[in-house]
């Protein structure tokens, strides 16, 4: 039976200190490297006694991306999913590596199972679960059946702005909608929150679909959508959900462009509560989606799965918030 002093000689350090950090002694100051190396031994020793929890427990992470680097730098929404992500398998000392769009190639380094962040083709996701058969998608929600997902909750957020402008009064109410492509397909995704957006109109007989434009979730799309409809028609809607906050801040540049009161002619909510949502003129409300915890939930996810050995899948749909500011008193 291995010894303490067999993982000391092994690794080349004291036997003192190997028995503090097995025993997770808090004062010790020891780098991340050795304790790791210690770790590894008492494993491949098979040290019984004071054997770390963390070397039963250990992930090596594929974090993989349908945007590209640049892609991701202009969308904080999925950056701040992925940054969720890797401070949870930080604090939990896992080890990970990242992949961004296109990446055609199975890692090099043994993965026990993949964080697939955004959108990706049946094809796509196919190729992952040939990688790994623990996957866990993130803002997808035509992921595969047979592997766990964690989305925001769209009808939640969408039916809770529509309550939120009909209390208020209004009837006219548009949407300006986004549109999106994965790389690689010409098919274009359907916006859950624009299918909602129309049911729940329709349910109350308010739907009219030349308020509704579809564009990119860009500033630039924000602006020219609103400008086509300010434009375009005589009885303007007095209330309007933009896709995402980036269409929201377009949205607003452009009424302020052609002198239009927000929130005096026209209400205006967006979706993200990005960082800059509250610094815009007027503050723009929006609802808060909790990316972070998106991420986070991913991970624990995956911890169920390689741990536990869980061979169903889970759907987890995180709760939103309505943050009202002055775009839409």
């Amino acid at each position: 039976m291995a010894t303490i002093k067999d993982i000391a000689d092994k690794v080349n350090v004291s036997i003192a200190t190997v028995s503090r950090v097995l025993n997770e002694d808090p004062a010790l100051s020891v780098g991340t490297e050795t304790k790791q190396r210690i770790f590894d031994a008492a494993e491949l020793l098979d040290y019984k006694k004071h054997i770390h929890k963390k070397t039963k427990q250990r992930m090596r992470i594929a974090i993989v991306h349908w945007y590209t680097e640049t892609e991701e730098l202009n969308d904080l929404y999925y950056y701040s999913i992925r940054l969720g992500v890797e401070k949870k398998l930080e604090s939990d000392q896992y080890e990970y590596i990242r992949l961004f769009q296109n990446a055609e190639k199975k890692p090099s380094m043994k993965i026990d199972g993949i964080i697939a962040i955004g959108k990706f083709s049946h094809r796509q996701m196919k190729q992952l679960k040939d990688w790994s058969s623990n996957i866990c998608f993130v803002d997808n929600i035509h992921a595969l059946p047979s592997c766990d997902s964690v989305i925001a909750d769209f009808k939640q957020a969408t039916t809770g702005i529509l309550s939120h402008f009909m209390e208020r009064g209004h009837a006219k109410i548009g949407m300006l909608a986004g549109e999106e492509k994965v790389p690689g397909t010409s098919g274009v995704l359907k916006d859950p929150r624009y299918e909602i957006f129309r049911d729940y109109m329709n349910a109350n007989e308010l739907f009219d679909k030349r308020y509704c434009l579809k564009g990119s979730f860009t500033v630039d799309s924000g602006y020219d959508m609103m400008e086509n409809a300010i434009l375009s028609e005589d009885d303007l809607p007095t209330a309007f959900f933009c896709a995402n906050d980036s269409i929201a801040i377009g949205a607003l540049r452009a009424l302020r462009d052609h002198g239009i009161s927000v929130p005096g002619r026209v209400s205006i909510i967006g979706f993200n509560d990005s960082s800059v949502a509250k610094y815009v003129s007027p503050s723009l409300s929006t609802v808060r989606v909790y990316t972070e915890m998106m991420g986070e939930t991913a991970v624990s996810l995956m911890e169920e799965r390689i741990f536990q050995q869980r061979t169903v899948a889970k759907k987890v749909t995180l709760a939103t918030e309505l943050v009202i500011r002055e775009s839409s008193r």
